[in-house]
């Protein structure tokens, strides 16, 4: 691709400097033979003999020496080629040396080392290009990696919050009321079947994060009794829709303790997903005691729940992911979770 278009040029440079127009084609035809074989063969020596992509200075001079040498061969052979496929006399080799033909190697010489740089230059491009894909690919490995842990570690901090609550709440209840401790544990059990692996998984459908939800909310009703009540409201398009594990627990866990344990008669939450635009709503609806001055500071990031998840949806999706946090009416709080709608 390079040695053919340089030697059509450096044939149309000898018919522009002869003066002779006519000749254009026969320079054309010999400038190509003459150009393809002395290419072929210091292409071929760069290649097997000096491969490497950087070159000592000896290497360069012997290399120099073998480009004049492919010049001389190349343009031997090149003109004899050329006059036979022009029906021309072929020159002995008695008959070749002569200033013109010794004025045209030294000319192909020069063409020889256009071309070898033009190649060396575009080699030296492609391979600063694929260091650098090489480079990013690597940076994207670390930024993952670091990612990920930093994801394990936000998850770590939920695991025990609410298992250290729940075991301290199941200790109390062994002594003064044992079936109802054995309906929390039996509750507890069917929560861990429910998260444990979902724990350990990168991501999770939203039909598991709502059952895992289910289960977690059911062992708080067994330590709440009546002063709590659920829904859940999952649209079976939404059903295998991807997301982070154990998003909302934090979320439903922020609005009993939060909302409805302070609150004498309790009250409901309302878990709902929603698609709009290419995006996956889920709102945590909650009827307790809402953003009043004592609560609000809490709720609104300092814990676990709200700070927690928003962190894991920034490190996740950066700035196509919102928390919004506010006042349900008539009485109550939402959270608000937005990101982008993905499914398995």
């Amino acid at each position: 691709r390079i040695a053919l278009p340089v030697s059509l040029l450096a044939g149309l440079v000898i018919t522009l400097a002869t003066g002779y127009p006519e000749s254009l084609y026969e320079q054309l035809v010999y400038s190509v033979w003459i150009g393809l074989i002395a290419f072929c063969m210091v292409d071929l020596a760069r290649l097997l003999v000096w491969p490497g992509p950087q070159r000592r200075a000896h290497q360069w001079l012997a290399f120099l020496g073998l480009m004049l040498l492919a010049s001389l061969v190349g343009h031997f052979a090149g003109i004899h080629v050329g006059a036979v496929f022009l029906h021309h006399q072929v020159p002995s080799l008695a008959e070749y040396p002569s200033i013109g033909r010794l004025s045209m190697v030294l000319f192909t010489f020069l063409g020889m080392c256009t071309m070898t740089f033009l190649v060396e230059y575009r080699e030296r491009v492609a391979r600063i290009q694929r260091e650098h894909q090489e480079a990013r690919l690597r940076a994207e490995v670390v930024e993952r990696q670091a990612l990920q842990a930093q994801l394990r570690l936000l998850q770590a901090q939920i695991e025990p919050h609410m298992l250290f609550n729940t075991l301290a709440n199941l200790q109390g209840l062994i002594a003064l009321d044992p079936e109802r401790a054995s309906r929390m544990l039996d509750q507890l059990i069917q929560y861990l079947r429910a998260t444990l692996g979902a724990t350990r998984a990168d991501s999770t459908t939203l039909e598991q994060e709502f059952a895992a939800m289910q289960a977690y909310l059911g062992l708080m009703g067994v330590r709440m009794g009546a002063r709590l009540a659920y829904r859940f409201d999952l649209p079976p398009e939404l059903r295998k829709a991807r997301l982070p594990p154990l998003l909302l627990q934090p979320l439903v866990e922020n609005a009993i303790v939060h909302g409805l344990e302070p609150k004498i008669e309790g009250g409901e939450i309302l878990v709902e997903a929603r698609a709009r635009d290419g995006l996956l709503d889920i709102a945590v609806r909650d009827s307790g005691l809402g953003l009043n001055e004592d609560a609000a500071p809490v709720r609104s990031g300092g814990g676990v729940g709200v700070a927690t998840t928003r962190e894991r949806l920034q490190a996740l999706f950066g700035e196509r992911a919102s928390v919004l946090l506010a006042p349900a009416q008539p009485q109550g709080t939402i959270v608000r979770l937005t990101l982008p709608l993905e499914n398995l």
